[in-house]
């Protein structure tokens, strides 16, 4: 273990959700239903996005807190949702917004006299082991994912192949085989840069729709085509991944993953902390 990570008791895992249907607001957000205790050592992880900042702060129990910000709102941290919280023993994270967001959030953590470790993929960490032509090339947030989703199914009985899906500003599908090797992934835009993009570019508006397998209005059929053509990018990848065993299981998260896991083939996971859960076991396990 490095100098400066941070050991975990016997038995215990940094992954624990604060409760079995948890969210990032159904936790324990900000400061109003967080259990700081002075004594414990605590991991702060970062998770910056396109449009928001995910964070959560651990324990050697699991998480203390949790919550998010939109991406506008980042300096409002320190005097709000990270006001009463005690100074973490370390922060990392991963950032795939940008150097303008970095140095937003880093300004934020001048408090505590403290500086993040921003995270970026390499070629193998937590048994999982990257293909990409260029490891540190693949969004540090994928790379977290695919990481978090091993460690869960490294509870199962047998290890399955799985398709890791964050539905976000864009979504990424990401194939990782039953031995821990992430084989690859596409790239497509989200739910809403479809529909902007077609508002754009033709005469359609943008109108509030509702998904329907059949849609009979515009507004129903930009909504639903943008759905059915994310998750058919995800069963396609489910079926190139398949051997012949049981069809992959798909983890699902981001703020669009409810909107797009009701429609996917069985087994389906949402787990709306897993670039979070990434975070922690890779700063864990350094």
């Amino acid at each position: 273990m490095q100098a400066g990570s941070l050991a975990w008791p016997p038995g215990s895992t940094p992954m624990a959700p604060c409760s079995s249907n948890a969210t990032l607001d159904s936790c324990a957000s900000s400061t109003a239903r967080s259990r700081y205790d002075e004594r414990d050592v605590t991991i702060l992880a970062l998770d910056c996005g396109y449009s928001r900042l995910a964070w959560g702060l651990a324990d050697a129990r699991g998480w203390v807190a949790q919550g998010a910000v939109a991406n506008q709102e980042i300096g409002t941290l320190a005097l709000r949702d990270w006001q009463n919280m005690p100074r973490p023993a370390r922060v990392v994270g991963v950032n795939v917004a940008g150097e303008a967001t970095r140095v937003r959030v880093e300004a934020q953590l001048t408090r505590w006299r403290t500086m993040p470790q921003w995270l970026i993929a390499t070629e193998e960490a937590c048994g999982v082991r990257n293909r990409y032509a260029l490891p540190s090339q693949l969004g540090g947030d994928r790379w977290a994912s695919l990481i978090a989703a091993r460690q869960r199914l490294a509870q199962e009985l047998f290890q399955p192949a799985c398709v890791v899906v964050n539905a976000r500003t864009a979504i990424t599908v990401d194939a990782m085989d039953a031995g821990g090797e992430f084989r690859g992934g596409a790239i497509l835009p989200g739910v809403n840069l479809m529909l902007q993009a077609l508002a754009a570019n033709t005469a359609l508006k943008i109108p509030p729709g509702r998904y329907y397998d059949f849609p009979l209005s515009n507004a129903d059929a930009m909504l639903s085509g943008a759905i059915q053509a994310i998750c058919g990018a995800i069963e396609q990848m489910r079926l190139r991944l398949d051997i012949g065993a049981a069809l992959p299981k798909c983890f699902v998260a981001g703020g669009a993953a409810p909107d797009i896991a009701p429609h996917l083939t069985d087994p389906v996971e949402v787990v709306d902390n897993l670039v979070l859960e990434g975070v922690l076991t890779l700063a864990t396990e350094q």
